[in-house]
């Protein structure tokens, strides 16, 4: 695997075919003190005297010359100094701590930023994406110094179509939007949610080899209902009520349309929309625009291989995934997402109807049990809802505990569940009787995911799972936890199912195929291959995802999965100077090594200036 990394560091440096490449030299038409503080082009002391010369920076600068090996050894003493003085500080400080030193070299150095971020992936990531992300964004109006990505408002209803060649870049691939409506578990963060949109093209980059030129960030600001915010004095965004019905509508409408007037080849992710928005946009713009919503979509897709690889750990092969019995615990966007995947996954293993596959799986929501006897069934949760003579006794509302347990006082048959999935954003919801209950599964290895982000809404942690659960459990969370010592020599490994696994993929194979629509088979396709990442020896010991560290190779991976996905439903259309043909043609070889050479690495390109 490592060798397949290094190679495919190598082919990047070399790449200069695709958009995601940067050619070398690069022009520039500024000079001076114009090019030290423009973030994408400014390499600090690192500038030659050649190009100080060249540039019209002599004087500007320190007189000695900086490596970037000897900048980023630089820049890694200072984060390590940071992390030695801040020992024994709240862990909310010291997060806010690493992310404004990362984010300081952000706005002063993009290309040693990257570099950075690349090579400390595992120990960054926590910092720019979840959980310091959210943390970020709650607080995001006093961190606010520079501006990053655009703003669209109800105030510029009408303006969009011009508003968005304001931005500077002349080819965007890669948008991630958000209303802020529902950041992570945090609920409403109006304009401050635009930290999420931020975190997530870092991720692109890092981990999929997007050009960072050639991505944005948005925040679709259309008020809020957070009254404490409404409030502050800080505040950066409309100091309105959310916009509702066709009047909301109509604000994203008008984006999306500018949006691929501009760039008609651009890719957009919705994130962090609540519930009903989710859903709505999903169906209203997939055929038309080529998006995906990440919350339904790249959240099933990581939970599908995370439930695949619990059939693979009780020893039994995959297409025993149809006898899995899931509880799942959360009836919003992402909890739906993952019922629809798993169910259409079982359905295409029997070739049954996705009715008769929905037989095994259990939906939960803050009013317990989701039953066809629910009053005012919510219309998103009804294909899941249970029918009274399917659950034996069960009532429509009944809790968790009993829904999981199905104590014997009770006269009902036991569930005796194989997976508990909780995305219900209730920090501690799997508590020690839901825990100890679990122990009782029909499966040799019961699983636990608790994939609710930030890590105080997680549904449990690693460790409160072992203890109660059993040692003999698997493990998930969205977050990050340590692995837990369970004595002996033994380690309860735990597992971060976190969509970063699947979403930088996803853009990269879509982008690279060309593809107009993201398909169902596509998005199964980069499951499937996740899913199958893993050895038998770590799935045995209940490692069902990879390290963080090898992200960038799992991306790659991926991306070529859901390439060959694309071609084989006739959705490919070719990138850059690769055609349909040519793709067609690759085998799965080739297409790997095609997606490897085009992912963009940071290095100091030579710059040229041009008027």
């Amino acid at each position: 695997m490592w060798k397949a990394a290094r190679f495919a560091a190598s082919s990047l440096r070399r790449s200069r075919r695709l958009s995601t490449a940067i050619p070398g030299p690069c022009i520039v038409h500024k000079r001076g003190a114009d090019i030290l503080h423009d973030p994408w082009f400014n390499k600090d002391t690192g500038f030659p005297y050649t190009e100080r010369d060249r540039l019209g920076l002599r004087g500007l600068l320190p007189p000695r010359v900086i490596s970037f090996e000897q900048q980023y050894a630089r820049f890694m003493e200072s984060y390590r100094s940071l992390e030695k003085n801040t020992q024994g500080q709240k862990n909310s400080v010291v997060s806010l701590s690493k992310w404004r030193i990362l984010n300081r070299l952000h706005d002063r150095n993009e290309t040693l930023y990257y570099r950075v971020l690349i090579d400390n992936i595992k120990d960054f990531a926590p910092i720019i994406y979840t959980p310091t992300v959210g943390l970020v964004c709650q607080n995001y109006s006093g961190l606010f110094r520079r501006p990053r990505g655009m703003y669209f408002s109800a105030k510029d209803k009408g303006e969009m179509m011009s508003m968005i060649y304001n931005w500077p870049a002349q080819e965007v691939d890669m948008i991630v939007l958000t209303d802020g409506s529902r950041i992570l578990g945090l609920g409403d963060l109006g304009v401050q949610g635009i930290g999420i949109p931020i975190g997530k093209l870092d991720m692109y980059v890092a981990a999929a080899g997007f050009n960072p030129q050639r991505v944005l960030p948005v925040m679709l600001d259309v008020g809020t209902n957070n009254q404490k915010l409404l409030e502050d004095r800080l505040y950066l965004g409309l100091r309105q009520p959310r916009l509702e019905g066709e009047e909301y509508l109509s604000i994203v409408d008008e984006f999306m349309e500018a949006v691929f007037t501009r760039w008609p080849k651009a890719i957009v992710q919705f994130e962090d929309f609540q519930m009903k928005w989710a859903f709505e946009t999903l169906h209203r713009y997939r055929k038309k625009f080529c998006m995906f919503n990440d919350d339904i979509q790249g959240t099933a897709g990581v939970a599908l291989a995370g439930l695949l690889g619990t059939v693979r750990a009780q020893g039994r092969p995959l297409s025993d995934f149809v006898k899995q019995k899931i509880v799942v615990v959360g009836a919003g966007s992402a909890g739906l997402g993952v019922l629809n995947t798993a169910i259409q996954a079982a359905a295409r293993m029997t070739g049954n109807d996705e009715t008769t596959a929905n037989k095994l799986f259990f939906l939960l929501d803050k009013d317990g049990l989701v039953t066809k006897q629910r009053n005012n069934l919510d219309p998103a949760a009804a294909p899941f809802a249970k029918d009274p003579s399917e659950i034996d006794g069960l009532r429509e509302g009944a809790s968790l505990v009993e829904v999981v347990s199905l104590a014997e006082l009770l006269e009902v048959k036991k569930i005796r569940p194989h997976v508990l999935l909780g995305l219900s954003g209730k920090g501690g919801i799997f508590n020690e009787e839901v825990l100890k209950a679990m122990r009782d599964s029909d499966s040799s290895k019961p699983a636990i995911f608790a994939m609710s982000n930030p890590t105080m809404n997680a549904e449990c942690t690693a460790a409160d799972a072992f203890k109660h659960a059993g040692d003999n459990i698997v493990f998930a969370s969205g977050s990050p936890f340590e692995n837990v010592d369970l004595g002996n020599g033994k380690i309860g490994y735990v597992n971060q199912a976190n969509n970063m696994y699947l979403f930088p993929g996803i853009g990269l194979g879509t982008l690279l195929s060309g593809a107009h629509f993201i398909s169902d088979g596509m998005l199964q396709a980069a499951a499937e291959c996740l899913a199958s990442y893993m050895t038998d020896e770590d799935i045995q010991k209940g490692i069902l995802y990879p390290s963080i560290n090898s992200i960038r190779h799992i991306t790659t991976e991926v991306g070529a999965a859901v390439v060959r996905a694309a071609v084989e439903e006739g959705l490919a259309e070719g990138h850059g100077d690769v055609g349909y043909r040519e793709l067609k043609h690759m085998s799965k070889e080739e297409t790997v090594e095609y997606v490897t050479r085009n992912m963009w690495f940071p290095v100091y390109n030579p710059l040229v200036h041009e008027k």
